[in-house]
């Protein structure tokens, strides 16, 4: 249990670092085709689950899980919060004290029809589950490295840039959301790459 405690640790502190590191860069691709607060809004969440890191990383996974999405509901504003709470809290719901690689697997694909129904979306409306979709998928095939994964998630955020926005903000833009990357995807692929290396470390 202890280790258990120890690796939920490290991975908010891998998740809180990343986010606070690129919070310009995210705020400045929200400023493209959003409201412009993407970035500052995702680090006040992380920064408020980190605050409650003790507390939050006592608890098994599934209500760690859950409690880091109620957090993210409470402190991210605009549609980011919901989105990534309902992520994460679908992530907690899912997930059994004790999981198994598969048992991820499984959950992230119900985190991710979970965000499909509340953002209602899909793949290729450029949004964070362009990042999401594709990287369950290549967990489900199998047979891949970590460092497959985290390129898989960021290759996929860049993947974004050409696609013209069907749902949230920059769906108002039209034909001009296209030639940027959907901030929600690139956060996306960020909070992958840190949960990757901190795997890579215990493995």
């Amino acid at each position: 249990m202890k280790q258990d405690a120890e690796l939920r640790a490290a991975l908010l502190r891998a998740i809180g670092e990343v986010i606070a590191g690129h919070a310009e860069e995210l705020t400045s691709l929200d400023q493209a085709i959003g409201d412009g607060d993407h970035g500052i809004n995702m680090k006040r969440g992380f920064e408020a689950v980190m605050g409650d890191a003790a507390a939050l990383t006592s608890k098994p996974w599934p209500d760690f899980l859950k409690a880091v999405g109620m957090t993210l509901v409470m402190k991210v504003g605009g549609a980011s919060g919901p989105l990534f709470g309902t992520l994460f809290m679908t992530l907690g719901k899912e997930l059994p004290p004790e999981p198994r690689a598969g048992d991820v697997v499984k959950a992230l694909r119900a985190a991710i029809v979970a965000v499909q129904a509340r953002g209602k979306s899909e793949a290729g409306q450029k949004t964070m589950l362009d990042v999401l979709i594709p990287v369950a998928e290549q967990l489900e095939a199998g047979n891949l490295s970590l460092d497959q994964l985290k390129e898989k998630a960021l290759g996929s955020a860049e993947a974004t840039k050409p696609l013209r926005a069907i749902r949230g903000r920059a769906s108002f833009l039209g034909d001009r959301s296209i030639g940027h990357v959907d901030p929600g995807a690139r956060s996306s692929a960020l909070m992958i790459g840190a949960v990757v290396d901190v795997l890579k470390e215990v493995a």
